[in-house]
C-alpha cells in the first residue's frame, strides 16, 4: 500500500507552495489520535495571492476562452485523473478523516463522477431567445460570476470539494478552495489531478488554513465574487453576514436534523437496515444523516429491539481495518457528541444502547446510541449532534409524525417508509425537506439535487439545477437599424 508523504503543500496560481510564514498545520490520524502529517498554513496573505490568482486566470480567459466543449474534455481529463490517484486518495482520507478504506475509495469515485457529469453538461448550458418584435433580437447569456471561493468540510472533502469545483469549471468560473485543517489530504490529491489534466493555472487554488483566519479572509475578499460552503449554521452565518457586506451570491448548505417516518405497514427490516446506514455511517458525521426516527406506536418496540441489536452488532475500530463504526474526527468533537449524550439522558431520554465513549483504546470512538424516551422538544431530538446517535419517537396519527419532523429548526432530508404509494406521496409532499427518500435513506446520486430549506441552507448541489448557482443571466437587448418597423 502506498504511504503518505509527510508534508504537504497549498496550490497557488499553478504551483506547490509553502505558507507566506513557512508555518505548518499538523493533521492527526483519529483513529489512532497521533500525528499523521504536516500541510502549509495558508493565512491571510495566502489567501490574496491565491485569489490574485483565480482573477487573473479568469480575467485573461482561462477558462472563459475555451470552448464549452473543451471544458468539457478537460474536466473528462480531470476525472480520469483522479481515477489514476484514486487508492491514494482512498488511504489519504481513510487516515485523515477516519471512514472505512473501502468508502473512502467510495469517495474518490464520487469526486471524478461529478467531473464526468457536470463534464457531460458543460456544452450543454444554453441562453434563449426571447421576441420582442420586428426590429429587436434579444437573448440571454448564462455568465460565471468570476472568482468562486469554497469552504469545505471535513467530513467527506474530497467528494464535496469535487461537487462544487466541478461546477465552477463547467460554467467558467476560477476557483479558491478552502481546505478543512482537520482533513485535507485528499483535496490536496485532487489539485494535483486538476494540474496534471492541464487546468490553466490559477483556475484551481487549493489552501489549507483555520477558519478564524484564512477563511475569514477568504470570504470578505474584494475580489471574490461568489460562495459556497457546507458546515454549520453558526459559521453559515459569519459567513452570510461577509457576503452581505459586498452583496454577492452564495451557496449554503449548513446541515441537518432529518427524520425518517416509519409507518405501520412499512417492511420493518428494510427500515431498520437503511436507518443504521443512515445514522452509523462514518460516525454519524453526515449533514443528511437520520439522527430522528418516528415510528408508529404499533411497531415502535419491535423497530428499537432490532435496531439496538444492529447497533450492538458493529464492530468498532480504525476504518484501516474496515470496521463499521469507525472514529469521531477529533478529541473535541467526541467531547461533543458525548456530552450531547449526558444531557439527553439528565433531560429523561432513556439510552437503550450506547451512550458514552468508547474507553480503553487510543482514537476517538463513540459507541453507537439509539436513545427512546425522547421528547421532540428535548435538544437531543432539536439539534444537529454529528455523531453515531439516533432519537426515537413514537407516534400515533400520520399528521403527528408530519409535524414532529416538521418541528426543528432544520429541513435538508426526510424519510418514508411505507408500503403504501399514496401515503409516500401524501407524507413527501409535506415534508419540510430539500429532498425526501422513501424506502431507502441516501437514494439518489450526483444527478439528483440537494440541499436544504429553512436553517439548512438555500442553493442547491448535485444535479442539473446545480450549474443554475455558478452562473448568472446577463440579458442582450439589441435594436436593428434606426427605427422598429424598419427592414
Amino acid at each position: 500500500m502506498t504511504e503518505l508523504k509527510a508534508y504537504w503543500r497549498n496550490f497557488v496560481g499553478g504551483k506547490w507552495v509553502d505558507g507566506a510564514q513557512g508555518r505548518r498545520i499538523t493533521i492527526e490520524n483519529p483513529a489512532t489520535a497521533e500525528p499523521l502529517a504536516e500541510i502549509a498554513r495558508a493565512e491571510v496573505e495566502d489567501v490574496d495571492r491565491a485569489v490574485t490568482a483565480a482573477r487573473r486566470c479568469f480575467e485573461t480567459g482561462g477558462l472563459t476562452g475555451l470552448r464549452p466543449a473543451d471544458r468539457a474534455a478537460l474536466m473528462f481529463r480531470i476525472a480520469a485523473e483522479i481515477e489514476v490517484l484514486a487508492e491514494e486518495i482512498g488511504l489519504a482520507e481513510c487516515l485523515d478523516n477516519g471512514k472505512r478504506l473501502s468508502d473512502a475509495r467510495g469517495e474518490a469515485t464520487a469526486a471524478a463522477r461529478y467531473f464526468t457529469y457536470y463534464g457531460g453538461l458543460a456544452d450543454k448550458l444554453e441562453g434563449r431567445s426571447i421576441p420582442l418584435g420586428a426590429g429587436y433580437v434579444d437573448y440571454t447569456i448564462p455568465a460565471p460570476f468570476g472568482v468562486s471561493a469554497q469552504v469545505v468540510p471535513w467530513n467527506f472533502p474530497i467528494a464535496l470539494a469535487a461537487r462544487s469545483l466541478s461546477c465552477a469549471l463547467a460554467t467558467g468560473n476560477s476557483v479558491v478552495i478552502k481546505s478543512p485543517e482537520l482533513s485535507p489530504l485528499s483535496i490536496c490529491l485532487l489539485a494535483q489531478a486538476c494540474e496534471r489534466a492541464g487546468v490553466p493555472d490559477g483556475a484551481v487554488n487549493v489552501i489549507c488554513g483555520y477558519g478564524s483566519d484564512a477563511g475569514a479572509a477568504l470570504v470578505a475578499h474584494g475580489d471574490v465574487d461568489h460562495i459556497v460552503f457546507t458546515g454549520s449554521v453558526k459559521t453559515g452565518q459569519s459567513i452570510l453576514r461577509a457576503a452581505a457586506e459586498r452583496i454577492i451570491p452564495c451557496v449554503m448548505e449548513l446541515g441537518g436534523k432529518s427524520a425518517g417516518i416509519v409507518y405501520p405497514d412499512a417492511d420493518l427490516d428494510q427500515a431498520v437496515a437503511s436507518t443504521a446506514i443512515g445514522i452509523f455511517s462514518n460516525a454519524g458525521q453526515i449533514c443528511s444523516a437520520a439522527s430522528r426516527l418516528l415510528v408508529h406506536r404499533s411497531v415502535h418496540d419491535t423497530v428499537v429491539d432490532r435496531l439496538v441489536a444492529r447497533a450492538k452488532d458493529l464492530s468498532i475500530g480504525p476504518g484501516i481495518e474496515e470496521h463499521d463504526l469507525t472514529p469521531l474526527i477529533s478529541a473535541p468533537q467526541l467531547d461533543r457528541v458525548e456530552a450531547y449524550c449526558l444531557a439527553g439522558v439528565q433531560a429523561g431520554a432513556v439510552a437503550a444502547t450506547g451512550g458514552r465513549r468508547v474507553t480503553g483504546r487510543p482514537g476517538h470512538f463513540m459507541q453507537p446510541t439509539i436513545f427512546t424516551g425522547v421528547a421532540p422538544d428535548m435538544t437531543i431530538a432539536r439539534e444537529e449532534i454529528f455523531g453515531p446517535v439516533l432519537s426515537v419517537m413514537p407516534f400515533d396519527e400520520p399528521a403527528e409524525a408530519i409535524a414532529i419532523a416538521n418541528g426543528t429548526d432544520y429541513g435538508l432530508v426526510a424519510g418514508v417508509y411505507t408500503q403504501d404509494l399514496a401515503l409516500a406521496h401524501w407524507s413527501a409532499e409535506r415534508l419540510v425537506a430539500g429532498q425526501v427518500f422513501v424506502n431507502e435513506w441516501f437514494a439518489g446520486g450526483v444527478e439528483t439535487p440537494f440541499g436544504g430549506t429553512k436553517r439548512s441552507g438555500y442553493g442547491r448541489e448535485k444535479g442539473q439545477e446545480a450549474l443554475l448557482n455558478y452562473v448568472q443571466t446577463k440579458n442582450v437587448a439589441i435594436r436593428l437599424g434606426s427605427s422598429p418597423g424598419c427592414a
